[in-house]
């Protein structure tokens, strides 16, 4: 083979092995959103609603999503046909500002941390159940935060935060967490 064909191979070689590299860089991202995704969908089902959730017995139950494009765009990948307590899923992405009304359960990303607590008070008072993904999630008044260690998705609940916002959360749900907060006396 000559020479020039060889570093020609070699030049290819090495293209395909970084844009290998690059689409497994994507995909080891992916799943952390994807996981959340699921969380979010599967969460619903330990935790109780209040009667007055839904307007109508047909009502939508209604997952909004600030903040985080690629978990709206991963819930909407799951959600199609499936239900919650008789409700089908819908998912809505919020914008900055926009009202939580209709809600039932809100997910804030990340890009909302310097206005969390503004929005985790709004949320508590229109009755819906929040979810972050902050350090300081609970504390800032999410009843459910994300947490991610040694690259595994977990989470943590506020007793007290869901309560406020007029949910209760399964046991079941609470032994897998990674932390809970109990309501204060």
């Amino acid at each position: 083979m000559k020479r020039w064909a060889r570093v020609l191979l070699g030049c290819a070689a090495l293209g395909l092995l970084l844009a290998a590299s690059q689409a497994h860089a994507q995909r080891a991202e992916a799943p952390e959103t994807s996981v959340k995704a699921a969380f979010l969908y599967k969460f619903a089902g330990y935790i109780e609603w209040p009667e007055k959730a839904f307007a109508v017995a047909d009502a939508p139950f209604v997952i909004g999503v600030l903040g985080s494009d690629d978990v709206a765009a991963d819930l909407l990948k799951i959600v199609p046909g499936r239900s919650i307590a008789g409700h089908p899923v819908s998912v809505r992405r919020l914008k900055e500002g926009e009202a939580v009304r209709g809600v039932h359960l809100l997910f804030v990303g990340k890009d909302e941390s310097t206005r969390l607590s503004a929005i985790l008070k709004a949320a508590q008072q229109q009755g819906v159940l929040a979810v972050t993904e902050n350090e300081r999630g609970l504390e800032a008044g999410s009843a459910i935060n994300f947490v991610v260690s040694e690259d595994r998705v977990g989470f943590e609940v506020s007793l007290e935060a869901a309560e406020k916002s007029g949910h209760r959360i399964s046991s079941r749900m609470l032994a897998v967490a990674r932390r809970v907060l109990p309501k204060s006396l």
